[in-house]
């Protein structure tokens, strides 16, 4: 799907209020104005939570009013003297070619527990994808509908060659997130920016490992971003005055990804929960094209998700007591939103076994960094003598690990690695650069952060050192 500017021709665009002078019955009465301002989403003062909704068989949209258990369907909401909230045009080009989506009325679902089941049938009839991650996905969509209840989340991920399924997998999972927005990796990037911050929910990206360098640039920003509220993305854009004006798009919100390889940035790669694709044949009942029905039941389930947005946005909290101390703070941070809607207590823990598996991966990749070797290097020569210069441990290292390098290896540039990449503190004592071992603490976190085995010294002295 490519998405070019041409999409936004309603006037409502940037969400900025558009001016509107109200008939007065009194010829002498001052003209009041009104500012009328399309909404899709917006929670109220006092709690109450308003959606917008498009019902496609009539062509019209309408806002919905949550307020003390009950929803009503309005045309507009005041929030003020002067200004009103109202729906975006049905006419609006995202809305009428489906590239964002809405559900068309709240519906009533029963119970939480009857909901994920209607959801795992839904995706089980169209997706072939493991029963873990299957539960998983399910429970990552009721998420998606109250993920602004919480500062952090993680993204979802299918990665596979071509034909493994993953467009299927976007299509069908993301047409129940809220406020799917269909973006391809071959999209213009500058409207994802704007629709993000205009509209908000959960960006869909296919093919997003990017054809060109400018692309990745821009959405690796918005995924890098994207996952802790707080963090928009700075660009600029022509003023109506000719110049450059830097512009803050809000970019936070539930993602799901499709790609065929890995990100180089490991700190990105720790942000999704992955399914790998194409490991088995794909299921004999699983339909080639996807039938037209599809699109009515995913506005069905639609429907019954935005009545449990209602019921659940404000009883949303992070859920501490069952956090995996043996995960990095990180790790921690990005799956305990996820497990905070997840009542299954197995499926938390399945759940935190996934974390730490992409922690081990992400761990076993730091393992052949520069910083990992100049660790290695150091805890071993660390039982042989109290002081260490960087000349040898440099010597050390090139006599190990030279081949692998076509710069020049010299202390200065060791003694940078462990002073600027690693944060060992170093100091000048006799003429020598002393790197500070008493912190065994920092070491031994540095030799797990890193995948090195220590050496087994019990108590570490200074280690001097021959260069900054």
């Amino acid at each position: 799907m490519h998405i070019s500017t041409s999409l936004f021709v309603s006037p409502h665009w940037h969400g900025k209020d558009v001016e509107q002078h109200t008939k007065t019955t009194h010829a002498t009465a001052p003209k009041r104005r009104t500012y009328r301002t399309p909404t899709v989403s917006h929670i109220l003062k006092d709690g109450r939570i308003v959606e917008m909704v498009y019902c496609p068989d009539e062509h019209k949209t309408a806002l919905v009013v949550w307020s003390e258990g009950t929803s009503q369907e309005v045309t507009n909401v005041a929030v003020s003297p002067g200004k009103v909230l109202v729906p975006y045009s049905p006419h609006n080009n995202l809305i009428a070619h489906r590239v964002v989506l809405f559900p068309s009325a709240p519906c009533e679902y029963g119970t939480p527990q009857a909901l994920l089941d209607e959801i795992r049938t839904y995706i089980r009839r169209y997706v072939d994808i493991s029963s873990e991650f299957e539960h998983i996905t399910a429970y990552y969509i009721l998420f998606t509908w109250i993920h602004d209840a919480f500062n952090e989340l993680p993204y979802v991920r299918a990665r596979g060659d071509y034909g493994t399924g993953k467009t299927r997998f976007l299509l069908v999972i993301g047409s129940i997130c809220y406020k799917p927005i269909f973006a391809s990796g071959a999209s213009t990037v500058s409207p994802i920016f704007h629709i993000l911050d205009s509209f908000g929910g959960t960006l869909l990206i296919d093919e997003a490992d990017f054809r060109f360098s400018d692309e990745k640039s821009d959405v690796v920003k918005i995924l890098n971003n994207g996952n802790v509220r707080g963090f928009p993305v700075l660009r600029s854009e022509l003023a109506p005055t000719k110049e450059f004006n830097p512009r803050a798009f809000r970019v936070f919100g539930p993602k799901l990804v499709a790609t065929r390889g890995y990100y180089a940035d490991r700190a990105l790669e720790s942000r999704f929960i992955t399914e790998e694709l194409g490991g088995r044949p794909i299921r004999s009942d699983i339909p080639i094209n996807l039938p037209s029905a599809y699109q009515e039941e995913a506005r069905t389930l639609r429907n019954k998700l935005l009545l449990y947005r209602f019921r659940m946005l404000h009883k949303a909290h992070i859920t501490t007591d069952h956090i995996d101390q043996r995960l990095e703070p990180r790790f921690n941070q990005i799956f305990t939103p996820l497990t905070s809607v997840i009542e299954d207590r197995a499926m938390r823990e399945h759940l935190y076994t996934l974390a730490k598996r992409f922690q081990e991966d992400i761990v076993a990749d730091r393992s052949q960094d520069t910083e990992a070797q100049v660790l290695t290097i150091i805890a071993e020569l660390s039982h042989t003598s109290p002081t260490l210069s960087v000349k040898d441990i440099t010597d050390r290292f090139c006599e190990r690990y030279g081949s692998e390098y076509e710069r020049r290896i010299t202390p200065r540039w060791i003694g940078g690695i462990i002073r600027r990449n690693l944060q060992l503190r170093t100091h000048k004592s006799n003429g020598l650069y002393v790197l500070q071992l008493s912190d065994t603490t920092k070491l031994n976190q540095l030799y797990e952060r890193y995948g090195v085995a220590p050496s087994g010294h019990g108590d570490f002295g200074d280690v001097a050192t021959g260069q900054p």
